[in-house]
């Protein structure tokens, strides 16, 4: 699981990025919430925390942006802010949780659990809405077993990640896949690659059933996933 710290106070986020760490999560931090910003758009987070005074960004239009970029990742507000006012300001922005520094160490890391735990309880599981051995959407044909697609009497040759990829998409057309169930269905056994890794893959695969004057079949929903097919406007 990845988690996102930003925090502007640097010995607060060493000491608790390595207690995070140690319970085996991924932790980047940020110590500003414009590099924070960064950080959320280049990759995806399973949970971010955020401190709500801070230089540059502060957490709360930090919180605001994400969410009005689409991001749907669990947020926790680590902050000195203790008004029911602030609790109301910072849920209404879009947190998940809230909890009031100074903290016990016990209650942030059940917090982290059960917020993590709620997101993945939260990804939809869509029925299949193909199982044959040949999958076909729209005008592209994928045969699995040759690692192969076909689309306007052409032949694609595809690699394993490729693949899998392509299987998967075509399985639900028209739905989104958030990244989460990518990872699940393509590295479920595997450690889980970078962030970028999920994307490089969705460039190659684009290039290859995309040609110039073909309709895009690969949708980018912004900071949330993918949706596959022809998209009628």
């Amino acid at each position: 699981m990845r988690i996102l710290l930003v925090d502007d106070e640097v010995e607060f986020t060493e000491s608790l990025s390595e207690i995070l760490t140690r319970e085996g999560y991924e932790v980047d931090v940020a110590g500003n919430g414009t590099l924070g910003l960064q950080l959320a758009q280049q990759k995806v987070y399973d949970l971010l925390v955020l401190d709500w005074m801070m230089p540059q960004l502060s957490g709360l239009s930090l919180c605001q942006q994400l969410r009005d970029r689409g991001s749907v990742a669990p947020i926790l507000f680590l902050t000195a802010k203790d008004t029911i006012d602030d609790r109301v300001v910072g849920l209404d922005a879009g947190a998940d949780d809230y909890l009031v520094k100074p903290f016990e160490l016990r209650e942030l890391l059940a917090r982290v659990r059960a917020l993590l735990r709620r997101a993945v309880e939260q990804i939809p599981t869509p029925a299949p809405a193909n199982l044959s051995q040949k999958l076909k959407v729209d005008d592209l044909e994928l045969d699995r077993d040759n690692q192969l697609a076909y689309r306007n009497n052409r032949a694609i040759e595809l690699s394993e990640k490729e693949t899998q990829l392509l299987e998967y998409f075509m399985q639900y057309p028209g739905q989104l896949l958030v990244h989460e169930q990518i990872y699940q269905q393509l590295w479920a056994e595997d450690a889980p690659p970078s962030s970028n890794v999920l994307a490089a893959l969705v460039r190659l695969l684009r290039r290859k059933i995309e040609q110039k004057g073909e309709i895009p079949l690969i949708h980018t929903v912004y900071g949330k996933g993918y949706r596959f097919g022809i998209i009628e406007r």
